[in-house]
């Protein structure tokens, strides 16, 4: 009986403190023209003896370390009546209050001036916020409610364009909890507001919703939206419906201006795009503008479970960004020819460019993709001083992903039937709809099901936890293309030099690629070139020059000096081993009807537009 009583008790308090428990966040901008805000954070129902607050140190689509604490100070803790309490700074971004009665106010400045898709810029007429570079929260508090509202200065406009939740207050806002809220970037200023309504596989209807800070035309603003409507649609296409906007709406928050840095940064209903211009050009938003929406889906929704729940006190690091990020890549590009907004010319263009990626870079030659994605959390806008080596052991997953996407794209349609969207259509049906994260494993399951235990399970083991090289001159065969070498019998010695301003000196420029010539006669950065056989060399022109007459295979003695010693080394020259795509049309030969299907999955409309 006491048991039981205990219990009721237990529930009771359970009930109070999830009443009582309240998060909210005041804004003001008091010397916005020095970009700094006032930000107030309240949190009632404290129930922890000593309460933590926290500068996040990464953010949602960035995976490396960002520190956004250094831009945090001033910080001041109250009661709800005003009076001061103790603060502590336990670390860069960490504070403490320990003497506290369940109700805390903490008061800071925020210096933020860097307005793109991870950073934070404030402005009189623009206020620009990705929540986790502006806001401090409590931690053990990631479910509690969160409300916020904004104080704007008087010269700014006051449209607002954020996928957080409105209410009938103006400027207010609310989140279910932390993790939405990280979530939600919001830009509030002299927006041009475009949308339309789309209608879904249930019935159901949402709103599209384009928010632009350019000096643009309405017709450049027109023709922006109906490419976007496009690119929309599209996308749509790949996996048959919409996702649930849970606020009724997807918004594209766009700033084309010369205010804001290059980003592009997807959230679960909206997405932060920056493009830094002088003049304004619809089309330089296409290419970011369909990547991101494609992440509605991929990584929004179809989520890894290395990033689930995302931990904003540290990097996070994920084996799958080669298809979260990569397979996005190659669809962002595919979108746009699906559109007919970019032409078929331009997307073999990048096909070209993938095929070289994974042939010919280090990263990808000797690493896998999983390899790449784990490497994320030190290259994805992270900063260091020291040199790196990323020249022979890395390869973006954005690529590298791609040319992963196009060897299997071509592979499930001409042994299968099918394409990569009867990939996508499974990964969302599984994971992305349910929302049940995934994992290496079951993304081979889920290949499997589409082609054969047996084909996925190779696929798997030489291409993703794997590196071997892939044959895209008999797959593109199949599309009616030709892969062959740019300069087929040109001679190259893989050096990279500069002449120096300061002593006039021949030096190589950079890290020597691991496969080349200079690589394997031990050249390497900084090396001082003095001749090439018994010719001296003074400018980079003077090598080019003597390699014009030289053939693959032909050996050169170099003299050079390393740290102040001169030396000589044998270099062996290679075959220039750049990759060009060539159609079998221009060679008058003719496309038949099963290449005429590859490329109708890539260039045809999967729309009624």
């Amino acid at each position: 009986m006491l048991q039981k009583f205990i219990v009721s008790l237990l529930l009771i308090a359970g009930m109070f403190d999830g009443i009582a428990q309240k998060i909210s966040y005041k804004v003001a901008f008091p010397n916005a023209v020095h970009h700094e805000a006032k930000i107030s954070l309240t949190v009632t129902g404290i129930a922890q003896k000593t309460a933590v607050f926290k500068m996040s140190r990464s953010s949602p689509g960035r995976y490396a370390t960002h520190e956004f604490g250094k831009n945090v100070y001033d910080v001041i803790a109250s009661d709800l009546q005003g009076n001061k309490l103790t603060i502590q700074r336990i670390d860069g971004d960490v504070f403490e209050v320990s003497d506290h009665k369940g109700a805390i106010t903490v008061t800071y400045t925020l210096f933020a001036n860097h307005a793109d898709g991870t950073y934070a810029g404030i402005d009189p007429e623009s206020i620009h916020f990705n929540m986790p570079a502006a806001f401090m929260w409590i931690k053990g508090y990631d479910r509690v409610p969160i409300e916020i509202s904004f104080d704007l200065p008087a010269e700014n406009k006051g449209i607002v364009a954020t996928q957080l939740f409105p209410t009938d207050r103006p400027h207010t806002f609310t989140a279910p909890g932390l993790q939405y809220f990280m979530d939600s970037p919001t830009k509030i200023g002299d927006l041009i507001i475009r949308e339309w309504k789309v209608s879904n596989a249930d019935g159901k209807s949402y709103t599209i919703r384009i928010a632009l800070e350019a000096d643009a035309s309405n017709e450049q603003v027109d023709e922006l939206t109906e490419k976007t409507k496009k690119i929309v649609a599209e996308a749509k296409a790949v996996f048959g419906e919409y996702p649930v906007y849970e606020t009724g709406r997807y918004t594209f928050i766009m700033s084309a201006n010369s205010y804001v840095q290059g980003d592009g940064m997807e959230h679960r209903n909206s997405t932060m795009i920056s493009q830094p211009t002088a003049t304004f050009n619809p089309a330089f938003l296409y290419g970011v503008t369909s990547h991101e929406f494609f992440h509605n889906w991929n990584v929004e929704r179809i989520r890894p479970k290395t990033l689930e729940p995302f931990n904003f006190e540290k990097s996070n690091m994920s084996h799958e960004l080669w298809f979260a990020e990569g397979f996005t890549q190659y669809y962002g590009e595919l979108l746009l020819a699906r559109a007919g907004i970019n032409s078929p010319q331009r997307f073999i263009g990048t096909v070209n460019s993938l095929v070289n990626t994974k042939t010919n870079s280090p990263g990808a030659v000797y690493y896998s993709p999983v390899d790449a994605s784990n490497h994320a959390v030190f290259v994805d806008a992270s900063v260091s001083i020291d040199k790196n080596n990323y020249g022979n052991m890395f390869t973006s997953y954005y690529t590298y992903g791609a040319a992963i996407a196009l060897a299997l794209d071509l592979e499930l349609q001409t042994e299968f039937g099918k394409t990569l969207d009867d990939y996508m259509k499974v990964m969302w049906k599984n994971h992305g709809k349910q929302e049940i994260p995934y994992t290496l494993s079951t993304m081979q399951q889920n290949l499997a099901a589409i082609s054969n235990p047996i084909f996925a399970d190779k696929f798997f083991k030489k291409y993703i936890t794997g590196h071997e090289p892939i044959n895209y001159a008999a797959l593109l065969a199949k599309a009616g293309y030709i892969v062959k070498k740019s300069n087929e019998g040109k001679a190259v010695s893989g050096l990279n030099l500069k002449t120096n301003e300061r002593d006039s000196k021949l030096v190589i420029a950079s890290t020597t690629t691991r496969g080349t010539a200079a690589y394997e006669a031990g050249l390497d950065i900084n090396d001082e070139i003095l001749q090439i056989d018994e010719t001296p060399m003074k400018t980079p022109a003077d090598v080019n020059n003597y390699m014009l007459n030289k053939k693959p295979g032909d050996i050169v003695k170099v003299t050079y000096k390393h740290r102040g010693k001169e030396k000589t080394t044998s270099l062996t020259l290679k075959e220039n081993s750049s990759l060009s795509i060539v159609d079998i049309s221009t060679t008058g030969q003719t496309i038949t009807n099963d290449m005429k299907k590859i490329r109708d999955s890539w260039f045809t409309s999967k729309t009624n537009l």
